[in-house]
């Protein structure tokens, strides 16, 4: 069984802009996960998704897949807490999320990745941002998503249960709490339909990878 949670359609605005997050809904997932979800919060996320695409310095990477050198499948880039964020609104997204999670989080979001997926072809396979804290505590990872919608999957770690479905892009936000990180996985798989680029911005406490 597949659950289909429903994206936001279009983003109209041109000023970009956050909205308020007196509209996250949160979905209990099983073992202690949970996900908080606000679709738009961020207005005008396709013209930011296009200076983002053009102008963050994307990095491609190649790793080891059991006996060969492979290409990842998407570009990153990575900002630590110390490193300016390439445009203001995502410095008062990161600030937005850390006040509104402080008293269930205790701390703040710090660090910033950002993935760009070129195009269906790009993806993630199957993992939990377990290198870290997130391997034995209870964390949080924020995931705001620009451009095109891409669906993120979530399943129960090691497969099995019903599989979340949730198109992210145009601004919209996900929030993966409690032990999601340990006891769920996630994915962006590949798609065959025709799309045009996206940008996910992941937003982790430090310590989390």
């Amino acid at each position: 069984m597949t659950t289909h949670l429903q994206g936001s359609l279009f983003d109209q605005a041109d000023e970009v802009r956050l909205g308020p997050l007196d509209g996250l809904r949160r979905t209990a997932l099983g073992s202690g996960a949970w996900i908080d979800v606000l679709p738009g919060w961020l207005g005008g996320a396709d013209a930011l998704c296009e200076r983002l695409t053009a102008e963050v310095p994307w990095r491609a990477e190649r790793r080891a897949m059991y006996d060969r050198v492979v290409d990842v499948p998407r570009l990153l880039a990575f900002y630590r807490a110390a490193d300016p964020l390439p445009y203001p609104v995502l410095d008062e997204a990161r600030g937005a999320l850390s006040a509104h999670y402080a008293g269930e989080l205790g701390e703040p979001f710090t660090t910033a990745g950002l993935c760009l997926y070129r195009d269906g072809r790009d993806s993630v396979a199957w993992h939990g941002d377990r290198h870290g804290r997130g391997a034995h505590r209870d964390t949080m990872v924020a995931i705001l998503s620009v451009g095109a919608p891409r669906d993120l999957l979530l399943r129960p770690a090691g497969g099995g249960g019903d599989t979340v479905r949730r198109p992210l892009g145009h601004g919209d936000l996900i929030v993966m709490g409690g032990s999601c990180q340990r006891t769920w996985e996630h994915c962006v798989p590949k798609s065959t339909r025709a799309t045009g680029p996206r940008v996910s911005v992941q937003f982790r406490p430090h310590g989390v990878r």
